[in-house]
């Protein structure tokens, strides 16, 4: 394994086309200095892990604030606790949709640009999170698939994430879902660098204009190019670590657990600075 120095930055490659592991100091993120660096490194590899690094609540949001403008997610500006048990997550009946391939805040003109993960308590089994590159993904399709779905454009709505969890709703609860509206998102989404990156998941209802049955033959070909081994990373996780990923050029979702064991992470946002294009 190459360790790699720019400046102060010291990373490790995980796989050739999807994560870094960041060998630098607690104090050192914390500092600041790095910032420029982890984002760069974070477009060009998507997922960075911090081994053990240890933030605690307030370290998480202050290295968070480093490196953009702070999403909070609480009213007070605290982590997110994420956890399946509803006293400490309201929204815990919503954790299931995170065990299938998605990215988040596909309802918002400006998704989020990155999200923190950190461990407090783990599964006793399973619970790892995988990420794949949808950079890297698009980048070696080939170039009759691309030339196919450039301009192809998807309707995504939490209706469609939701009926993995639960795929026969009654009514009343399919209208609930249809509260939060749908957008059509390009499938391919060009980025201010120029880049291009997937804009695929379970979030993805259909492709505008096409056959239903065909549309859904190729969002499932997409997944499954896209999250194969060599686009993706699975984390298994230790407490302490952290992980951050590029919300706008990856996929995650994690790996089952026991619903009942306790397992506690933390999450802090990056707010979004681009559109959908």
């Amino acid at each position: 394994m190459t360790v790699t120095t720019a400046s102060a930055l010291q990373s490790e490659e995980i796989k050739p086309e999807i994560g870094s592991r960041i060998c630098n100091s607690k104090d050192e993120l914390l500092g600041g200095g790095l910032a420029a660096e982890l984002r760069g490194l974070l477009e060009r590899r998507g997922v960075l892990v911090f081994p053990e690094v240890g933030f605690t609540p307030g370290e998480l949001v202050d290295f968070t604030a480093t490196l953009g403008d702070y999403f909070p997610d609480t009213p007070s500006g605290a982590a997110l606790t994420l956890s399946y048990d509803p006293e400490t997550n309201p929204s815990a009946e919503y954790i299931k949709g995170s065990f299938y391939w998605h990215f988040d805040g596909y309802m918002n003109e400006v998704p989020i640009l990155a999200s923190i993960l950190t461990a407090e308590v783990l599964a006793p089994w399973g619970g790892e999170t995988e990420f794949a590159n949808t950079y890297a993904a698009w980048e070696q399709l080939p170039a009759e698939r691309q030339a196919q779905i450039e301009h192809l454009r998807a309707v995504h709505a939490m209706a469609q994430a939701q009926l993995a969890v639960e795929p026969e709703p009654s009514y009343e609860t399919f209208l609930q879902w249809l509260k939060v509206p749908s957008r059509e998102l390009p499938l391919v989404w060009t980025h201010r660098s120029g880049r291009k990156s997937l804009v695929i998941g379970n979030s993805a209802a259909g492709i505008v204009g096409m056959d239903p049955l065909e549309s859904r033959e190729l969002l499932v070909w997409l997944r499954d190019w896209a999250t194969q081994e060599r686009f993706s990373y699975s984390h298994t996780w230790q407490v302490g670590d952290a992980v951050m990923w590029d919300n706008t050029g990856t996929l995650h979702r994690a790996r089952s657990y026991p619903l009942d064991s306790g397992r506690t992470m933390l999450r802090t946002k990056l707010a979004g600075e681009e559109p959908f294009a």
